[in-house]
């Protein structure tokens, strides 16, 4: 929600509210279309945060920052997207001052999660692959708690020092239909740095080093075929295939943040070069949180301990007794 300074003399001239001049039918399906892609995102990350949470199988250092995600999800799909989808369709900011500075605070706070989340996930995945001794020895579910701990008090004190700063939190101003925080020439760049170049640094160069590796890893599962006994063969196949595995779908996770965060920094990147429009900002920050309701269905698509943990909570069975200690993953 960060979009760089300009003229404030202009502003809210600038950022008037266009007249809509829409069918009520179409204003109905527009509205029954948002309630559907919030619903879908708030149940599909609950359905994640409740299968990491119950089942103990799952209790691993990486499904730590898979629910750290997941939760972020869940509160944007909960929170922001409902406030993003009735600004766009109304065209105008309807929820008043203190709704917008809440509106403004969670959504940076959480799309700082959500970057940092996938800087995580990759940074684990590299070390897992790289080094799998050293983080199978080192790296425990207690450790990376404590690290999904961390990334969110960090972020929460950049959002709170960056809107503090900013004025947002001593004096705001806001004008009528307006919710957007403007920040000066200093603050954009340092914005754009912790927010999108340091953590899309970390996640583009350990993913490539990732898939390198698991090149590699092939090759070797080759060579294992001509030179290992069957069962020794079997076992060190099998743990491999299964990191490259868990590398290719983290990896289509990432591909997918990208893709729906890049059009969001880029206009904020080219807010002083280029006319900043009302539609489009709401279109790029829609684009963003679609991205949350992405994150569940490419875990339905690709995890099958995913798709059995969904089965045994429609069926009800994760309320019979031990049921947290389900088999899951084979």
């Amino acid at each position: 929600m960060n979009l760089t300074e300009f003229n404030q003399s202009d502003r809210c001239e600038h950022f008037s509210c266009p007249e809509r001049s829409v069918s009520p039918a179409v204003y109905i399906l527009l509205y029954v279309c948002s309630a559907a892609v919030v619903l879908l995102t708030v149940c599909g990350n609950l359905l994640v945060i409740i299968s990491v949470l119950h089942f103990k199988q799952l209790h691993t250092p990486t499904n730590m920052l898979v629910l750290s995600l997941a939760v972020s999800d869940f509160i944007i799909g909960a929170f922001l997207m409902p406030l993003v989808f009735i600004w766009s369709i109304e065209s105008c900011w309807i929820f008043g001052r203190v709704f917008c500075i809440s509106f403004l605070l969670t959504g940076g706070l959480l799309m700082n999660i959500s970057n940092y989340n996938i800087a995580l996930i990759a940074v684990d995945r590299y070390v897992a692959l790289s080094k799998p001794f050293l983080y199978t020895n080192t790296i425990s579910r207690r450790s990376m708690c404590i690290v999904v701990y961390c990334n969110w008090c960090i972020s929460l004190a950049y959002n709170t020092a960056l809107y503090y700063f900013t004025g947002i939190l001593t004096g705001f101003l806001m004008c009528p239909g307006e919710c957007l925080l403007i920040l000066n020439e200093v603050w954009s760049v340092i914005d754009l740095v912790y927010s999108f170049i340091f953590p899309l640094s970390v996640i583009i160069i350990l993913y490539t080093l990732v898939f390198v590796i698991a090149k590699k890893h092939v090759t070797a599962i080759r060579e294992l075929n001509n030179h290992t006994r069957p069962k020794t063969q079997k076992i060190t196949s099998h743990s491999m295939k299964s990191e490259r595995k868990a590398a290719k779908v983290l990896g289509i996770l990432v591909s997918v943040f990208l893709l729906c965060l890049l059009p969001y920094f880029i206009y904020s990147l080219l807010g002083d070069v280029v006319e900043l429009q009302l539609e489009t900002i709401q279109k790029v920050l829609i684009i963003a949180c679609l991205n949350s309701t992405i994150n569940p269905v490419i875990y339905a698509l690709f995890y099958p301990w995913f798709r059995r943990c969904v089965k045994l909570m429609i069926s009800l069975q994760i309320f019979q007794t031990d049921s947290a200690l389900i088999n899951v993953l084979s």
